[in-house]
């Protein structure tokens, strides 16, 4: 990792670039598209419909039965680490390749499949982490 940004902060440098920001599902991915992002990972704890129309979103979640109930929503399980079906590295290399073919239009997030879009919100009246 070559650089941290603040919110809407644009990077100074090349290459993996965290945009650290709130972590509200519908604030963080306009505030992260403001720094320029071409693509996010995004860790959800509920399986929110969410998702951006100008960067693709690949959700991640840490929960088997999540992903058994939103198969719609959800790209990549890391749940099968915790039951030990899985290494961290092999889901970490399944995320890699996934990144990947997303970045390079080979495949689609669900959430460009299905054409979850929300709303630009950079500010939340609403408290936020």
């Amino acid at each position: 990792m070559v650089e941290v940004l603040s919110p809407a902060e644009r990077p100074t440098k090349k290459g993996l670039i965290f945009a650290a920001t709130p972590a509200s599902d519908i604030v963080c991915g306009p505030c992260q598209l403001a720094s320029g992002i071409g693509l996010q990972v995004f860790m959800t704890g509920r399986g929110t419909p969410y998702g951006l129309a100008v960067a693709p979103v690949i959700k991640v979640c840490s929960r088997n039965d999540m992903k058994d109930l939103w198969y719609d929503l959800i790209d990549v399980n890391a749940g099968p680490i915790a039951s030990g079906d899985a290494t961290i590295q092999d889901i970490g290399t399944l995320l890699f390749n996934l990144i990947i073919d997303v970045a390079s239009g080979r495949k689609q997030s669900l959430a460009e499949k299905y054409k979850l879009h929300n709303d630009f919100c950079i500010f939340n009246p609403a408290p936020i982490t």
